[in-house]
């Protein structure tokens, strides 16, 4: 396959899927696919509901050739196929290959001899070849390293950033054989402007991923624990970061909730791959743990503060300010204010979630609460500053309280003469 021959196919056009079309489409002849019409629709009228490819660069793709479809038939033409949809774990933290499975047919079902598929998704050692590639010789009838090839580039995308945008993260890539892993190379590297990494291996790029956000997730414990700590010596967190940051080589993370699609799922993949191969992970786990409780413990800690002041907790009005999972940032996948909503929920309390950026039918779809984009007009006992959006540097929010009220920081991001409580 020659580059000038190549044409690309995206599956799965959200979050990691529609920027690399984009990109792509700047080179190549490249088609989008997603299974929700809907999607395409708005997709196609020059609009990006997740806000990571800008009107502007979307129209400009579009009117350059560049095409959404949920029409299997008009991506058969195509010989570069780049599978991108989500990766979660089920409700017991399992992980959840449904979407790549489903994936993997839909590429069985048009791939032809000659032709290459390149995994995005993030998943444990031994997925794309073990699990997926079956998948595409049994519904396509043709054999993998003589009739098709795969290839794995783990997505690097970070949801609401603008700085670090898909072409100016180093790629990691790799194929099925030395001469694919050239060309997955090449045809990265051709768009890539911050270069390209070709792992020994599919395997090696597939491990490579996992462990990223894994180790963020365990750095991000430690510093939770740090502050369940320090909190209890009177001592604040933020402080003590502050004046260890000092020295050259410490590592600057800051305690906090940890949700969305990867560091607070990847472990998980890398874990039961573990377990599967007869070792149970410690510090993985034990990391999981740490973070998935930390929602329970700033409701439980804002109550004790609650307390403290002699204000009644049964039937007080709480504000949450914000609940996408990151700042500034529409993703409400996996979010971890979920966790202390709940948490709040079981003190009789009446909550009001406030969230400029969250799609509010989005949050009832998955998690069955309502939550306003709207300021709310009423007067509060208590409020919780639960994501960092920039919208919030301006908010006084004093005045959205009573006069006797706490206030809690998630984020160490409100003055601090304001804040009764932090991480």
């Amino acid at each position: 396959m020659k580059e000038k021959d190549i044409r690309i196919c995206v599956i799965g056009l959200g979050y990691v899927g529609l920027p690399l079309a984009r990109l792509f489409s700047t080179k190549y002849q490249t088609i989008g696919f997603d299974m929700n019409p809907a999607r395409v629709e708005v997709l196609m009228a020059g609009h990006d509901s997740t806000l990571e490819v800008s009107d502007e660069l979307l129209q400009n793709a579009i009117a350059n050739g560049f095409v959404c479809t949920s029409d299997i038939d008009k991506i058969k033409d195509c010989n570069f196929y780049i599978v991108a949809v989500p990766t979660p774990v089920d409700e017991n933290n399992n992980p959840d290959l449904t979407p790549l499975y489903g994936a993997s047919t839909t590429v069985g079902q048009v791939i032809s001899k000659g032709d290459v598929v390149v995994y995005e998704s993030t998943v444990y050692p031994g997925v794309t070849e073990d699990e997926c590639i079956p998948v595409v010789e049994k519904v396509s009838g043709l054999k993998f390293n003589q009739d098709f090839y795969a290839g794995y580039s783990p997505e690097r995308i970070n949801p609401g950033d603008k700085l670090h945008t898909v072409e100016k993260i180093k790629k990691v890539t790799s194929g099925s054989t030395p001469e694919v892993a050239r060309l997955v190379n090449e045809v990265y590297s051709s768009v890539i402007e911050a270069g390209t990494h070709m792992a020994p291996s599919i395997k090696v790029a597939e491990a490579a991923k996992v462990i990223e956000n894994s180790q963020r997730d365990i750095n991000i414990a430690f510093v939770n624990e740090l502050s369940k700590i320090f909190n209890k010596l009177g001592i604040d967190t933020q402080d003590v970061l502050e004046a260890a940051s000092t020295k050259w080589n410490f590592l600057p993370f800051k305690p906090g909730l940890v949700g969305g699609h990867c560091i607070g799922v990847d472990p998980y993949y890398l874990a039961q791959c573990a377990q599967r191969h007869g070792y149970n992970p410690e510090i993985i786990l034990a990391g999981r743990r740490m973070n998935d409780g930390m929602g329970e413990y700033v409701a439980n800690e804002t109550i004790k503060l609650m307390l403290k002041k002699g204000l009644q907790v049964l039937n007080s009005n709480i504000l949450i300010l914000g609940f996408t999972f990151k700042e500034n940032c529409p993703d409400v996948r996996n979010t971890k204010v979920i966790d202390i909503y709940k948490a709040l929920n079981e003190y009789n309390v009446n909550i009001t979630v406030y969230d400029p950026w969250a799609n509010t039918d989005a949050v009832m779809h998955e998690y069955g609460i309502e939550v306003t984009n709207e300021l709310p007009a009423k007067k509060f006992d208590t409020a919780i500053l639960a994501v960092a959006h920039k919208k919030f540097e301006t908010l006084d929010v004093p005045s959205l309280l009573k006069d006797k009220h706490v206030v809690f920081d998630v984020k160490a991001f409100l003055a601090r003469e304001i804040v009764d409580g932090r991480l």
